[in-house]
């Protein structure tokens, strides 16, 4: 008998856990080894139990999904992360590319879209939602935006973005640096390039562009 494909799935509403997670288990070819709600859990359950597949909400508070792939990748390259959300702005999508996404699918699609997605991933085969897959363009360079390069945000690193969603959330400094693992003077580095990179010399007008941009929909 094949061993059915392993998944771990990440939401931080407890209703979609439990009602995607039976739609999942019901698969005969899949499983789901745990369901948990935040991107910190969601770290810690793929570095222990290492599934074939991870189903990962974008849109939850916290530590910020992309910061939880990167881990993951490095900790458990074999495990292929699947982002799920209702937005999918170019911001996410870049992010999702660079952190070496398997698919992004938007929850606008049906169910069976989810597992014709796991199923291709697992098979090796990239899947991205129809309205992703229009903005990127895939060649032998691998997945990128369609349009990159024409925006300041553009110019943002990963952890700068990552700062930037926290400050466009309200959180304190302090907060987002225990979210983030780094020091509070780190975040401060980060906020002084932003502000640089941005042109933007006030942490409310800071949050304000993030939530312009898309930033801020968690």
């Amino acid at each position: 008998m094949t061993t059915p494909i392993s998944i771990l799935l990440v939401d931080d509403h407890a209703m979609v856990r439990r009602l995607l997670g039976r739609r999942l288990e019901a698969e005969p070819d899949m499983t789901v080894v745990a369901t948990v709600g935040n991107a910190d859990e969601a770290t810690i359950e793929a570095i222990r139990l290492k599934p074939d597949i991870i189903l990962m909400d974008i849109d939850m508070p916290g530590l910020s999904c992309f910061e939880a792939a990167g881990t993951i990748h490095r900790q458990s390259p074999n495990s292929r992360i699947i982002f799920l959300s209702a937005f999918f702005h170019d911001r996410y999508i870049e992010q999702a590319i660079a952190v070496q996404a398997w698919g992004y699918i938007t929850k606008n699609e049906p169910e069976d879209s989810v597992l014709k997605a796991i199923r291709k991933v697992f098979a090796g085969i990239a899947y991205f939602s129809p309205e992703v897959k229009a903005r990127i363009v895939v060649d032998s360079q691998g997945a990128r935006l369609a349009s990159q390069g024409r925006s300041r945000v553009s110019t943002l690193t990963g952890r700068e973005m990552e700062v930037l969603r926290y400050l466009a959330r309200g959180m304190a400094k302090k907060e987002i640096a225990r979210t983030m693992h780094i020091s509070v003077n780190t975040v401060n580095r980060h906020t002084t390039s932003l502000m640089s990179k941005l042109d933007i010399h006030d942490r409310v007008e800071l949050a304000r562009y993030a939530i312009r941009e898309g930033l801020a929909e968690a």
